[in-house]
């Protein structure tokens, strides 16, 4: 589920707390998160509507008029109409975590072992370290460019930056990466203990 930059700020302020979709099936589910550019926002419950029963104070409280939302429903007949509570933004803990440079011994060891079992379970052998490090050496280069220099599809290669950034190494950019504080930090333990 999409959700543009100026509806996330309206959900943070609260001015916006519900948003309508037309899926097949839902792609979130009560309880859950939805990761954003501004955050983590929380989905409180998805229930099944029908697009007729939509009025103008549920448009409203979704961020648009009632004719622009339900223009927008029935541009794509295939589907169920849904709508998500939205239950704020919180903010995404790999912010935080990506500033935090204190590795001492088990962070280190910690994320040395999560990055030995990524290489394991990759079908093209180890790939972390040399991924750091090309990050760290091609700053804000467009990811095509960075898949190439590794022989890789460039949604091969996105998908390996998604996995470090998970563990709080990377920061995205448009375009390109680089390594967070955090990365930068392990990226010199590895070097020299290696």
């Amino acid at each position: 589920m999409l959700l543009r930059r100026a509806v996330l700020e309206k959900i943070g302020t609260g001015e916006v707390d519900l948003a309508f979709r037309r899926w097949k099936r839902p792609t979130v589910k009560a309880g859950g998160t939805l990761r954003t550019r501004l955050g983590l926002v929380r989905i409180v419950a998805v229930e099944k509507v029908d697009i007729d029963s939509i009025g103008p104070e549920e448009a409203r409280r979704a961020g648009v008029g009632v004719q622009e939302l339900l223009s927008m429903l029935r541009a794509k007949p295939e589907g169920d109409v849904y709508r998500v509570r939205l239950g704020g933004i919180e903010p995404d803990p790999r912010v935080a975590l990506r500033e935090d440079s204190t590795l001492e011994g088990e962070a280190v060891a910690g994320l040395v072992a999560r990055l030995d079992r990524l290489d394991r379970l990759s079908k093209r052998g180890p790939w972390t370290r040399e991924t750091l490090r090309l990050l760290a050496d091609n700053p804000h280069v467009r990811a095509q460019d960075l898949a190439d220099r590794l022989g890789l599809e460039k949604m091969v290669f996105k998908n390996d930056v998604r996995r470090l950034k998970e563990l709080g190494l990377t920061i995205s950019h448009s375009p390109g990466y680089e390594l967070s504080p955090r990365g930068w930090a392990l990226l010199e333990r590895l070097e020299s203990a290696g």
